[in-house]
């Protein structure tokens, strides 16, 4: 089963959900709103403008998540490119101001990820263990990665208040893992291990399960790699048909979005490691595909990306999306 649940969104990036079934929340990345959409009827309400947003190339407004304690602080956070960097902010929600005026200021709580027109990285998700992690990318200086006193190429691990987060690898620093070239899904499995996608330069997309402190390779492997300092992905996939962003993780299966490749990738999971072949779906049905988010149960929620200069938007573009998995 596949639903519309809201269309006529333009350059949709991160998208949250809501507690108890009150929606979904929704970034946009050029213009620097979030928006809440009724994931019943398809009403979209801005709540407001994120000031400081400074959106050219692949920068802007991306991942938004949700603080932990959300119910009663209600905090939102966002991962966005400014005039001199990438940062992760956070704001205070009031539902009960008018539409487009809900959003507080933001309070910058991490700050300093490179910039660049691409490769900004820009997921963030807050981890079963109540931290917040963030996919960084190289902005297209690559050694970077490999410079683990860079934030840029890395997934970082921050307390919700923006510090190095207890029992990172390296003292003292916020990074978890390096040696990624743009890093822009995080998912968790029930036994709480994180896997990561990345995107690749000409060879080979990947999904990796993470390791702290481990080197993934970029810039000096992409793909599988002989050496064994390097992190192996657990699947690689050619550029053509992956280009991943989100993913998401339901009953032992990741589901991981493809922009390019324009189609939605299932990986069998057994452990930390690829139990099958991945298998293809929706290909080249809804275009770009940017975020994949787990929505309770068997399904899961489709953000497209055809209205961020790269697609080819028909009617109704772009689209959230409802699907049922099994």
């Amino acid at each position: 089963m596949l639903r519309t649940v809201a269309e006529g969104l333009k350059s949709p990036w991160g998208l949250a959900a809501l507690p108890g079934g009150a929606g979904l929340l929704v970034s946009d990345r050029d213009d620097g709103t979030i928006s809440k959409v009724d994931e019943k009827t398809g009403k979209i309400t801005e709540l407001g403008v994120v000031s400081g947003v400074s959106a050219a190339g692949e920068g802007g407004l991306l991942g938004i998540a949700l603080s932990p304690d959300f119910a009663s602080d209600h905090m939102i956070y966002a991962y966005f490119t400014s005039a001199s960097d990438n940062r992760i902010v956070r704001m205070l929600w009031d539902e009960g101001k008018p539409a487009k005026e809900q959003l507080g200021a933001p309070d910058t709580i991490f700050k300093g990820i490179p910039k660049g027109f691409i490769h900004n990285g820009g997921r963030i998700a807050f981890g079963p263990d109540g931290m917040l992690y963030a996919g960084t990318g190289e902005s297209g200086q690559r050694g970077l990665a490999q410079d683990r006193d860079s934030l840029g190429g890395k997934i970082l691990r921050l307390t919700p208040e923006g510090d190095p987060a207890p029992g990172n690898p390296f003292p003292n620093s916020p990074v978890y893992t390096y040696g990624h070239r743009n890093v822009q899904g995080l998912a968790w499995d029930d036994k709480g291990r994180l896997f990561a996608s990345e995107f690749g330069q000409d060879t080979w997309d990947e999904l990796n399960a993470i390791k702290p402190g481990g080197d993934y390779g970029w810039p000096d492997a992409e793909g599988r790699s002989s050496d064994p300092k390097y992190v192996n992905p657990i699947a690689q996939w050619h550029t053509d048909d992956a280009s991943p962003s989100g993913i998401a993780y339901v009953d032992g299966v990741i589901w991981m979005a493809g922009l390019k490749g324009q189609r939605l990738w299932r990986v069998p999971l057994v452990g930390t490691t690829a139990g099958a072949a991945p298998q293809a779906f929706l290909t080249g049905r809804y275009g770009r595909l940017r975020t994949v988010v787990a929505a309770g149960g068997d399904k899961l929620w489709l953000v497209t990306s055809n209205t961020d200069g790269r697609g080819r938007p028909k009617a109704g573009d772009d689209r959230i999306l409802e699907l049922r998995v099994r």
